[in-house]
Formats: C-alpha cells, structure tokens, sequence
C-alpha cells in the first residue's frame, strides 16, 4: 500500500474488492477440501490406524474423528477449519444486521434474529473445539463440542428458516427467493443426515456388527466366496 497525504481523496479508495459470492464459495468449499485430503491421506499412510474400532471390528474407510486424530491429517483439517471459521463469524454478523433491517420494530423477531446470532457462533465454537481438540486427546471434550455443533447448526437452520419465512415475499429479490427455497431444502437434508448418522452411531455402538466380508471371514467361508460377496 503506497502512503498518500492525510486527507487526500484516494486514502478512502478501496485496495481490494472480493465478489460475495466468491468468497462464500471459498469458505464453504475449505471444509470440503480438508475433509478429502484427510480422509484420502489416511487411507494411503494410516489406513489400520484409522479404521481401528474399540470393539476390534473392521471398517471398510476411516472414520472422520480417527482420520482427523492422526498426523499429517489433523493439522490439514486444522488448517482448514481455521480458514474457514473467521469469515463465518462475518457472515453471522451480516446476516445478523440484515434481518435486523427487517425487523426493527417487531420484538418477537428481533429476539428470534438474536438466538439465530447466537446459534451461529455457537455453532462456530464447537467446530473449532472438536477440530482442536481431537478425540485421541480429550474424548469428553470432543464430544462436547461435536454436540454442540451439531445442536447449535440444527437450531441456526431452523431459526433462519423461520425468519425468511415470515419475510414478505413480494419485497425479496428473486435471487432471494431462490435461497429461502435451498435454506428449507438442505435443512431437511441436514435432518435427514444427522439421523441417519446417529442410528448407525448408535446401531455400531450397541451391536458392534461386522459387514459382509468380515462375517465371511468369521464363519470361514472361502476368499473365492468372498469375492463373490463383493460383486
């Protein structure tokens, strides 16, 4: 940055300018990025390691906790994730400014847009707690901040669903329109998700059942069979 006189006209000109969307995209995609680098780096260097279970029974890929335990894996996601909280919190603060616009002199909605703040930045702490502090180290912690994360982005949802509900449609923009129908949709593709992963959390936990192959193996059926299980 070149220095100009104080008060000169071009000292309040803008350095650099980041499309919105862009930088949405970015943000968004970083997780993505870290989740696959993660996940292939552990199946080519840790793949036993993580695929270990307590109960000694085999699974087929890592999962994300075990993967994201390991070194050089956690200090990728790590990397991402820091990247990828800081503008959340900026995001959380826009968003929070603009229903505030909306809703100046209607308290009821007011109060929702605060808990819909504070569900975001929950929601970005426990991010941050379960990818710093890895299950290897301090399970409890862990699992404290995996709730809270997975509570507090379930509530977000469904508040900011609820707030673009009762906007009037006739003073949104089409494009806004379109992202207050993607907001419903993937937060009942969200709740579908969660629910799938949590029966089969449970579901492994209580039972701790092996897949296909590796009850072939345990009533001794033969590789040739085995293979035929695969196909």
């Amino acid at each position: 940055m070149l220095p100009v006189p104080y008060g000169s006209f071009d000292r309040d000109q803008l350095l650099i300018r980041v499309p919105f969307t862009f930088f949405i995209v970015v943000t968004v995609c970083l997780p993505l990025v870290g989740f696959v680098s993660c996940i292939t780096v552990s199946l080519f260097y840790h793949f036993s390691e993580a695929t270990n279970t307590h109960c000694q029974v085999s699974n087929y890929l890592p999962s994300i906790s075990a993967a994201l335990s390991l070194t050089p894996e956690r200090y990728i996601w790590r990397f991402c994730i820091g990247l990828h909280s800081a503008p959340r919190f900026l995001v959380a603060a826009a968003y929070f400014s603009f229903y505030r616009r909306w809703f100046s002199k209607k308290l009821v909605k007011q109060l929702l847009n605060i808990f819909t703040l504070l569900c975001a930045l929950s929601e970005n702490v426990g991010l941050l707690l379960l990818t710093y502090v890895c299950s290897a180290e301090t399970y409890s912690l862990h699992k404290t901040g995996f709730i809270m994360f997975i509570v507090s982005s379930l509530l977000h949802m469904l508040f900011t669903c609820g707030l673009w509900q009762v906007i009037p449609k006739r003073n949104l923009s089409s494009e806004e329109v379109t992202s207050s129908r993607y907001k419903n949709r993937l937060f009942l593709f969200n709740i579908g998700c969660c629910t799938i992963a949590g029966y089969f959390y449970w579901r492994h936990n209580k039972y701790c059942e092996p897949g296909i192959p590796g009850s072939a193996l345990q009533h001794g059926l033969p590789y040739d069979c085995l293979l035929g299980l695969w196909k």
